[in-house]
């Protein structure tokens, strides 16, 4: 059985009610739930939520809920692959054990049916244990600065000042959207970022952190541009 996870707490606290505050037209979860069901790449889909109004929004979509989500996995330090083992083996009990899963963010706007096919293609292809969204950082690492306690600045890497940036290593980071996976891996709790996971890269222009609501306006505007250019469907 192959299950997609949305975990989806009720206690955001930099933009509350994040999960389903409504985020162009409809309930910012709706967008993953949607993604998910359309890809036909998944048995069921399931939110994990400790709340019984995102609970009630995910159903309007079309996702389960069998489950409310125990506290000790729901308070602003509860990590993401212990909640998603948590719904796989609350199917092991039921007789239902998932060999495939992909946990996907509540707070995933972006995210296309097709993204969510081709990573779970590309995982079977790689014999990774995990396949995950990552973008490239639009500027090298490299020669990244920080602001230092007396407001001045400081390279982090002072020996790249003079290189150019088309000779530095393009580095890339975790996009946020899902996390296709082995079963037994998000159950043996392995670590994401490691050797055992396969990249699945995404333009830059189909990725934005959502915490803030300085990061919710930009990625409102991006998510028309984007619709109204069909650059995303």
């Amino acid at each position: 059985m192959r299950l997609c996870i949305i975990p989806a707490r009720g206690g955001s606290k930099r933009i509350p009610r994040k999960n389903i505050k409504e985020f162009c037209g409809q309930a910012m979860i709706g967008y993953s739930i949607e993604a998910a069901i359309t890809s036909q790449c998944f048995d069921k889909v399931i939110v994990s939520t400790d709340d019984q109004e995102i609970a009630e929004v995910a159903k309007s979509f079309g996702a389960e809920v069998p489950f409310i989500r125990p506290d000790e996995l729901a308070n602003d330090h509860a990590a993401t692959i212990p909640v998603v083992k948590h719904t796989i083996e609350w199917f092991d009990e039921q007789g239902q054990s998932p060999t495939d899963v992909c946990c996907l963010y509540a707070t995933a706007p972006f995210i296309q049916s097709q993204t969510i096919s081709k990573a779970f293609q590309q995982l079977q292809e790689s014999e990774a244990d995990y396949c995950f969204s990552v973008t490239s950082f639009a500027f090298p690492i490299q020669r990244s600065i920080r602001i230092t306690q007396d407001n001045k600045v400081d390279m982090f890497y002072p020996e790249n000042f003079n290189v150019r940036s088309q000779d530095l290593e393009e580095a890339y980071h975790d996009a946020g959207q899902f996390y296709w996976g082995k079963a037994q891996a998000f159950k043996d709790e392995l670590p994401i970022f490691s050797e055992t996971a396969s990249p699945y890269i995404l333009p830059r222009y189909l990725v934005q952190d959502i915490d803030t609501m300085e990061d919710w306006i930009r990625a409102e505007a991006m998510h028309r541009v984007l619709q109204e250019t069909g650059l995303l469907s």
